[in-house]
């Protein structure tokens, strides 16, 4: 069943056509990949999938909701089911990772204050940090920051999650551990994912299918291996064999 459905839609800005006629379909608990040069559209994808940016055309479903036939307050409600990851993890430096996690819980639902202590202990749990729950964003390397952005992004459990690059400035140790533990989540929690990466360490470890952005038009979309073992000359370019060879440790 679909989870996501996006519907020929374009998005230009002046004369810039970023999106043109896209057309896709995200199932229920599958992790979907997002490749592409920069400057194709990725992350306006993403943007007008939550509302944030409205299509010149095109409508966009989900949960069989029309994201652009909503009001603001339904538009709010239906973010509340969506996790977003930042590149930077977005953390807010004057805050504790405990207060950072509890931020969207205290601003969006109305939980007492045991339950948002259980739910900030549960999600750091999740991701193997408990014991960073009082440190402040400064006192955290950049793969516990990743963690924590994470931690924060599914603390409401929600059933579509967005990534915008995960795996950004991450060595490639911390970027196995944290692709695994997206991966594992996604299994734990049942959700759908939608991530944008040049990783490709990251998408092979995540990825159940991938779509390749090229000028604003889905070029290709599949597996990963078929995309990578296409004849297609832009694809040969596109993604790197050496990485792709090296097998992620079980």
């Amino acid at each position: 069943m679909s989870f996501v459905e996006i519907k020929n839609v374009s998005k230009s800005f002046g004369d810039f056509k970023v999106l043109e006629d896209v057309s896709l379909d995200v199932q229920k608990g599958e992790n979907l990949v997002i490749f592409g040069k920069s400057g194709t559209g990725k992350s306006v994808l993403l943007k007008c999938l939550v509302g944030l940016l409205v299509p010149d055309t095109g409508e966009i479903f989900i949960n069989d909701k029309n994201v652009h036939k909503m009001n603001i307050k339904e538009l709010n409600e239906l973010r509340k089911n969506i996790g977003f990851l930042f590149q930077s993890a977005a953390l807010y430096d004057s805050m504790t990772v405990r207060e950072n996690l509890a931020f969207p819980l205290i601003r969006n639902f109305n939980f007492s204050s045991s339950e948002v202590q259980e739910k900030v202990e549960r999600a750091l749990e999740n991701v193997s940090l408990i014991d960073a729950i009082d440190k402040m964003p400064s006192e955290l390397s950049g793969g516990m920051r990743k963690r924590i952005g994470l931690a924060r992004a599914i603390i409401t459990e929600p059933e579509l999650m967005l990534y915008d690059e995960p795996t950004t400035g991450l060595d490639p140790i911390t970027t196995k551990e944290i692709s695994r533990l997206i991966r594992d989540l996604q299994n734990k929690l049942k959700m759908t994912s939608i991530i944008v990466t040049h990783d490709i360490l990251c998408a092979k470890i995540i990825s159940d299918n991938a779509i390749v952005l090229k000028d604003g038009i889905i070029k290709y979309k599949g597996s990963l291996d078929n995309l990578v073992n296409s004849d297609d000359t832009f694809l040969n370019d596109f993604f790197s064999f050496e990485v792709l060879d090296e097998k992620p440790e079980q």
